[in-house]
């Protein structure tokens, strides 16, 4: 994907990265093409124009009337330094090129929205690509990969009043529970008053909870997505806080896709299904997310990699065909 493209700046607060006079604004399938550049200058002369942008971004409702569903492009992962997607261990590192594979998701049918960290919304509000979506910060990003405080999963993300003062419509955050490390009794207590601040501001909070323990002999991380290990998180994540009303659950799908109905009956929280790391088989996750997303409190998909470095190349027909699953 090219790092610049045909994209002028209309006003000293915007940055298009879409042109539909040249059949690049995504909605056909075609790249879209970013220059950092552009961004660059915009950010160095008129800092401003973020605050200006979130400002008059048009809104929706979280869940459209039309569908009631929820696709959601995730892209917090650079934050944590997870850069690698499958062989290609920097792939998320070129920003212009995830920028413009984010921008060509944003514009297909059926996505309502993305989630990412302050930087990575910024440049999406400034090339316009926000209007009409639903924004999700996310919270805590501290726990970087790898790192041996990893479930020491600090805040260090949006605050609640960030996305309240930037009119962002949610907030997410991570919550991995090992039984043998300290640091994840700090994570879960900053969790649950992350909850509590979102609740005072009636700001939606989607809770991604995971048991999880450390390889003994490699000393990395291992997410438990057995039946009996994604219920007690489940559990745990649905009682965080003073108050569940605002509070939303992102779940994987098990091991055993057939555990999912009784995994599901844990909680009344609606859910969203996360995407995850789903390697070449990209057939056989939309399977898997396919019979989950007939539950009952299974409201939606938000999925990042596998959409936007899809196996095949196609950030198109893979975010489409994730949509036709709703």
């Amino acid at each position: 994907m090219s790092r610049a493209g045909k994209v002028g700046r209309s006003s000293p607060g915007h940055v298009p990265a879409r042109d539909g006079r040249d059949g690049r604004d995504g909605r056909d399938g075609r790249d879209v093409s970013v220059d950092p550049l552009k961004l660059v200058r915009l950010r160095a002369h008129h800092p401003e124009a973020v605050a200006e942008a979130a400002a008059r971004r048009a809104r929706r409702p979280l869940l459209a009337q039309e569908t009631g569903r929820l696709l959601i492009v995730a892209a917090d992962h650079p934050a944590r330094g997870a850069l690698a997607v499958g062989e290609r261990p920097f792939a998320m590192a070129d920003r212009a090129d995830l920028l413009g594979r984010l921008c060509l998701a944003l514009a297909r049918p059926g996505v309502d929205g993305v989630l990412a960290t302050a930087d990575i919304l910024d440049d999406l509000l400034l090339l316009g690509a926000l209007e009409n979506k639903i924004v999700l910060g996310s919270m805590n990003r501290g726990g970087l990969a790898g790192a041996s405080f990893e479930l020491d999963d600090r805040f260090t993300g949006h605050r609640p009043a960030d996305l309240h003062r930037l009119r962002f419509d949610a907030g997410k955050l991570l919550l991995r529970i090992d039984y043998d490390d300290p640091g994840s009794l700090r994570t879960m207590e900053s969790a649950a008053r992350a909850v509590d601040e979102m609740a005072e501001l009636r700001l939606p909070v989607f809770v991604e909870p995971f048991l999880c323990r450390r390889d003994p002999a490699r000393g990395t991380l291992r997410s438990d997505l057995s039946a009996d290990a994604v219920t007690t998180s489940i559990a745990i994540a649905s009682g965080l806080g003073g108050s569940s009303a605002y509070t939303w659950l992102k779940v994987p799908v098990t091991d055993n896709p057939d555990d999912m109905a009784r995994v599901m009956e844990t909680s009344t929280l609606p859910a969203v299904l996360l995407g995850g790391d789903v390697g070449d088989d990209q057939d056989a996750a939309y399977e898997k997310w396919r019979h989950a997303l007939q539950l009952p409190t299974v409201q939606g998909l938000v999925v990042g990699r596998s959409l936007l470095y899809p196996a095949d190349g196609d950030v198109a027909g893979a975010v489409d065909t994730a949509a036709s699953l709703l």
